[in-house]
């Protein structure tokens, strides 16, 4: 990805998606929908990983606290108290909820209660304009300060309703069959854009948007140099496609509070699966 463009392993990667790994996407926030899908206000979520990783279960939901970062970094490590768990991360309402390939929300078709339009650029229409009303806050909050730094931060897809997952996946399977729809597009009810906790975002300019070379931009940069400070984390992060089944989304951020977010980044834990301790999801169960 244009993350690392400048040095060998970057076109070594490059080359692998150039030649194909089986993947019809690498962007699945926003991939080119087939021709008979019809548009909708938001794109599906990223592409799964190629192969699925083989990983131990970590504890489950109901006992998780904060994984504790290992020396070797492993996908499951020890849960730790340094950070007491305060949420839960199972209820869609929550800012801890975990949703991903092996985590679908309960129930499926989940809306959250409190979604606004928040005060800021928006890019999308509709639905994808909105956001649950904690993260609304925290990303008005953000993208001023980002203003403050000559960086003009867009809010380019939020909210995902399962009725618009399910069109878009279903488009999806009919054109390409479900195993190439996976690699595409989130299936109804393990979005986390459902949630209302996380949203993309693009450059005031357009830049590389829902492309790998936003990562280079400076509304990327400064997302994830600064997002900690206002409870966002990057939640597909380079090469962690085997923990997150997700390739890199630098424009995909999500709300989990300023403390888990601060903590994170203090303790070099990247994805949310490794600091609850939870298992890996590359692939659907």
């Amino acid at each position: 990805m244009c993350y690392h463009c400048g040095s060998p392993s970057r076109r070594s990667f490059a080359r692998f998606l150039a030649a194909g790994a089986g993947l019809t996407v690498l962007a699945g926030c926003t991939p080119e929908a087939p021709k008979d899908v019809p548009p909708s206000s938001a794109a599906p979520s990223g592409s799964p990983s190629p192969a699925a990783a083989t990983v131990s279960a970590g504890p489950t939901a109901e006992t998780a606290t904060v994984g504790q970062p290992p020396e070797t970094p492993s996908p499951t490590p020890s849960p730790s108290a340094t950070l007491a768990r305060q949420f839960s991360l199972d209820d869609p309402a929550s800012q801890w909820v975990i949703v991903n390939k092996h985590r679908p929300l309960k129930p499926a078709d989940y809306v959250p209660a409190d979604l606004v339009r928040p005060a800021v650029a928006i890019s999308a229409a509709g639905e994808a304009a909105l956001l649950n009303s904690t993260t609304a806050a925290a990303a008005e909050a953000m993208f001023a300060a980002a203003a403050g730094d000559g960086v003009e931060m867009v809010l380019a897809s939020g909210y995902r309703s399962y009725t618009t997952q399910v069109t878009t996946y279903n488009g999806y399977v009919a054109a390409r069959g479900q195993a190439d729809a996976d690699t595409a597009s989130a299936r109804p009810g393990h979005s986390e854009h459902q949630t209302g906790w996380a949203f993309d975002i693009a450059d005031g300019g357009g830049a590389c948007s829902f492309q790998p070379c936003f990562a280079d931009q400076p509304s990327a940069a400064w997302a994830k140099a600064n997002g900690h400070r206002f409870g966002f984390v990057v939640r597909y992060q380079w090469m962690l496609h085997p923990i997150t089944g997700y390739y890199y989304e630098p424009w995909h951020l999500r709300y989990v509070g300023v403390e888990a977010a601060t903590d994170m980044l203090n303790r070099g834990i990247a994805t949310l699966e490794e600091y609850f301790g939870l298992e890996a999801a590359p692939t659907y169960l």
